[in-house]
This record gives C-alpha cells, structure tokens and sequence, in this order.
C-alpha cells in the first residue's frame, strides 16, 4: 500500500522592520556614540567662548586645537590595533575615561597653565581617537549585516543633528554658565560614552605572526586593506575630496561671505543648508538600496564638488546654499554605505585596524590641507583654488568608479 507523504508547509521569514533603535543594545551603542560625538564637537566651540570672554588668547585656542589633534592622530592607529587585539568595549571604556579625566584638568588650568592645557587637550583627543575605530566595530559586533546600513545611518543622524542644535544650546547654556562649567560637561559626555555601551560579541585576544608589536599588527591591517581595491579606491576619493573641496570651502566661504556679499548670513545659511542636507541624506540612505550601492555612494560624494564651483561664480545666494544642501547631501549618501560595506567585506578581527587607517587618512590630513589653503588662495587667488578643488572633488570620485570592485563596495 502506497502513502501519501506528508505535505510539509514553509513560512517565508519577512524582514524585521522594526526601528534598529528599539535594540536595547544597540540603543546602548548609539548612546554612547552621540554624546561621544557631541563631547567631541563641543570642545572647539567652548575653547572659542573661552577666547570671546578672554580667558584664553587666540593663540592658546590654536596651541590646544593643535594638541587635540595630535592626541587624535596619535591615539587613532593604537586604538585600531588594541580594539583587534582585546575587547572593544575595553577599549571605548579606557578612551572614554581618559577623555572624561582630562577634562577637568584642562578646565583648571584655563587661564593658569597653557602646558596643562595643552597635556589635557592633548589626553582628550587621543581618547576621542582612540574610541573612534572601536565604535566602528562594535556597530558590526552588535548589528547584524541586514540592519547595519540603518544602524549606521542612525549613527550619522545623531551627529547632524547635535552639529545642527549644538551651537544654539550651547551659547544657551553659556548664558547661566562659565566656560569651565561648560568644559565639566563635556567631560561628563565623555563618561556617558565610556559607561553606557554594552558588551560585544564575545572576542578572546589574538595575536598576529608579527607577534605583540603594534608596528606588525598594524601593517596587517594595511595588508587587508589592500585585499579590497574598492577601500583604497574609494579612501583616496574621500581623501581628495576632503583636503581639497572642505577644506577650501572652510577658508574661502567665510571671506566670499563678507567680501562678496557684504554679510555673514550666507555663511550661516550655507552651513545650515549642509547639515540640513546631510540629514536628508542618512534619512533617505536608510532605506535606499540602489542596485550599484558602491557608484551610487562615490556619486553622492562627488556632489561635494557643487560647494566650491558655486563660489567661483558670482551667482545668487540661494545657488550657493542649494549647492550646499547637495553637498550635505551627498556626503551622507557616500558616509553610509562606505561604513556598511566595510563592515561588511573586512575581515572581522582587522576590522578595527583598517577603520582607523580610513580615520587616518581621511580625517588626519585635513588640518594639514587646511593649513596649505589661506597660502595657496594668497598666491594664485580665490577663484583658481576652488575651481581646481571642484574639479578634484568630481574626479577624484569618478575615478574611484572605475575600480571594477567599486561598483558595489565588495569583492
């Protein structure tokens, strides 16, 4: 006697749709996050209140911006390969706490002591750099690979809207407290960022062949980053387009604000106008899955370009503020993805180490850049600087593209 077999019935698992900010463990990770970023972003501003009521000169403001980002610098590429090598959550706990303490110290010695200052500065940047590839790593850690783009464009919102709402609150609070007050605070953002995270996954220590040293462990994390032509393709691009088109535009707008157009209103609205966009942008990203993910981020990063091609010309102010809310834009469409997918493709214990060579480069040669701007703007003029800046943010992307790898960030 035959049998029927019995049918067997499959449910077709729909994708979770929840909002990846009702995780509890991300929500811990992105807590911790904002208010590193907004300890970060605050310190500047504060030291320049402390310029405006004259308890520091100008000069001392520049000695502890340069000592913040040496610290950073310094800091970032250690903080790679320790994040690899133990615990992240470790690592953002120590930076953080290293950050916090160093607060209050540069707090007290505003105005008494330009080298404690400058050690304080210093200490808080290298706990900013530290923390910096770890949290990078963490978000893969706590995220899985289908929610991380939300993630982290949840990420990115934070930091905008606390560059957006930042200013406003803080010049609120500067009229009830003092800028050492102010400086407290910041360090007690710092404790937020080092406290509040939760665990990882679990990661038992590794050790490379090179053995312990940082030097060996560090060029194995250069060694994967070559692995991935799309990375260092797509590095160099946002590189270029950082040392040339932001820092141009950094140097060039406020002067063509003043001189151009008699006030700094289109400054401030530019500047509006960017962060607005690059809320839109991590909005729009967050749910946006083109089919070349990779052309289609190094595209949005080419849009940079439209900032200093709208101050060669002498055009309206509202084309220079929509040239700034593409910017902005764009900047988000890139940012997003190029995180996801480097997530995603990096080997998960060198995932730290070549984070914190994307920070390096990217980041670490803007001051540089910035610095060379105001001469080369003196020597060849305002309007040739940023024409050749604009220039270099449109190709510099678009020769990116031509990494076959890059059109979708993967191998």
């Amino acid at each position: 006697m035959t049998t029927t077999p019995a049918r067997t019935f499959t449910t077709k698992r729909t994708p979770d749709t929840r909002s990846v900010l009702r995780e509890a463990a991300f929500l811990r990770l992105w807590s911790a996050t904002t208010a590193s970023g907004l300890a970060t972003w605050a310190l500047p501003f504060v030291l320049g209140l402390a310029v405006l009521d004259r308890t520091i000169t100008a000069a001392t403001l520049g000695l502890l911006l340069a000592a913040r980002t040496t610290g950073f610098l310094l800091a970032v590429t250690i903080g790679g390969v320790l994040a690899d090598r133990y615990s992240r959550r470790a690592v953002v706990a120590w930076a953080g706490l290293a950050a916090a303490a160093a607060t209050p110290l540069l707090a007290w010695g505003l105005g008494r002591s330009p080298v404690l200052t400058a050690g304080a500065a210093l200490v808080a940047g290298a706990g900013q750099g530290a923390c910096r590839p770890a949290f990078q790593a963490l978000t893969a850690e706590v995220v899985g690979a289908e929610r991380r783009q939300q993630a982290n464009a949840a990420m990115t919102l934070a930091v905008r809207a606390t560059t957006l709402g930042g200013p406003s609150l803080t010049a609120l609070l500067a009229l009830w407290l003092d800028t050492r007050t102010l400086l407290l605070a910041i360090g007690a953002l710092w404790l937020v960022a080092a406290l509040v995270p939760g665990p990882g996954a679990p990661r038992s220590a590794t050790r490379t062949a090179e053995g312990s040293s940082f030097l060996g462990e560090f060029t194995e994390g250069l060694r994967e980053a070559r692995r991935h032509p799309w990375f260092l393709a797509g590095l160099g691009a946002l590189t270029t387009v950082i040392a040339t088109g932001y820092s141009a535009t950094g140097v060039a707008l406020p002067l063509i604000s003043r001189d151009r157009y008699g006030t700094q209103w289109v400054l401030a609205a530019a500047m509006t106008a960017y962060t607005l966009g690059a809320l839109a942008g991590a909005l729009l990203i967050a749910r946006l899955r083109p089919r070349a993910p990779g052309w289609a981020a190094l595209a949005g990063l080419g849009c940079y370009g439209f900032a200093p091609l709208s101050l060669v010309f002498d055009v309206p102010p509202a084309v220079v503020i929509t040239a700034y809310v593409l910017a902005g834009l764009g900047i988000e469409l890139f940012n997003v993805p190029w995180f996801t997918a480097t997530q995603r493709e990096v080997a998960p214990d060198k995932l730290a180490r070549v984070s914190a060579l994307d920070f390096l480069l990217s980041y670490g040669l803007a001051p540089a850049a910035l610095a060379l701007m105001a001469p080369a703007i003196d020597a060849l003029g305002t309007r040739t600087v940023l024409a050749a800046c604009a220039v270099l943010c449109f190709a510099a992307p678009a020769t990116a593209a031509l990494v076959p790898s890059s059109r979708d960030f993967s191998r």
